[in-house]
């Protein structure tokens, strides 16, 4: 479905998940780093749902741009399943970008701006919470 509104994505049947696009300076923090911050930031492991929202419009997913992001992705997903660092097998999908729609305005930038609201508070504030304390130096970093 082409430029499907959120009210689309949401019945679960367009194909699309909901998903943050990353721009980012490999010359200032790499791929593989972001990586690492998405594996250990959310659950890899719950089969399309995050917090209470269920469907597969909510699958844990990473879209790669090339071939070489698509080895770097499968390697370090494979790394942090030997570390046994969750308790269940990661369900993440790594899948080529083929097509990558912005969602509405009102979803842009929707935690800074709704950060009291009850998903924020008892969903996406504790994922940044966590940023925080396991990955404070990549923050100084970027203060500095």
């Amino acid at each position: 479905m082409a430029n499907p509104t959120y009210k689309e994505v949401c019945t679960g049947r367009s194909g699309h998940a909901e998903v943050i696009r990353l721009h980012f300076d490999s010359s200032v923090v790499s791929f593989e780093t972001l990586l690492q911050v998405f594996w250990h930031t959310h659950d890899p492991t719950a089969l399309n749902r995050q917090g209470a929202d269920a469907g597969t419009q909510y699958r844990s997913v990473i879209f790669y741009h090339d071939e070489r992001q698509q080895q770097d992705a499968l390697r370090v997903k494979n790394e942090i399943e030997a570390t046994g660092l969750w308790d269940s097998s990661i369900v993440t999908t790594i899948e080529p970008l083929t097509t990558y729609f912005k969602a509405e305005d009102y979803h842009q930038d929707y935690f800074a701006l709704n950060g009291n609201a009850p998903y924020c508070s008892s969903v996406i504030r504790p994922k940044v919470q966590k940023l925080e304390r396991e990955f404070a130096e990549l923050l100084e970093a970027r203060l500095a």
